[in-house]
């Protein structure tokens, strides 16, 4: 929530209103819940999670079949989706020092597409 919280200082900059954060269990869920939110009509989506490595590869699939999914909604609906999902492999250690950049980068990104 901090990321989020943080990095709507870049909403003041920019000519977009960011929404109430739609929160999902897990990763597997991000692509349904942005196919909704760009299906009521949002001119875009930030993503933002954390894929943890873990002891398996699960994680490392889970990783590729969401980004896949989230490329196909933006070609699907021609708007921009914001990647500020951190991993997958992503360490505890290395988790708090991205949170901010990641979910800033993924504003800027989807701002930027929208200009």
């Amino acid at each position: 929530m901090l990321a989020v919280v943080r990095a709507r200082a870049t909403e003041l900059q920019a000519p977009v209103t960011l929404q109430d954060p739609t929160w999902v269990p897990g990763a597997f869920e991000v692509p349904l819940a942005t196919k909704r939110l760009l299906g009521r009509g949002c001119d875009a989506v930030v993503t933002l999670g954390i894929i943890e490595r873990g002891q398996t590869m699960h994680g490392q699939a889970m990783g590729q079949a969401v980004l896949s999914a989230l490329i196909d909604l933006q070609l699907e609906y021609g708007r921009p989706v914001g990647l500020g999902i951190i991993g997958p492999g992503a360490e505890p250690e290395h988790i708090a020092p991205r949170l901010e950049p990641h979910a800033r980068a993924a504003i800027e990104a989807v701002v930027h597409m929208l200009s």
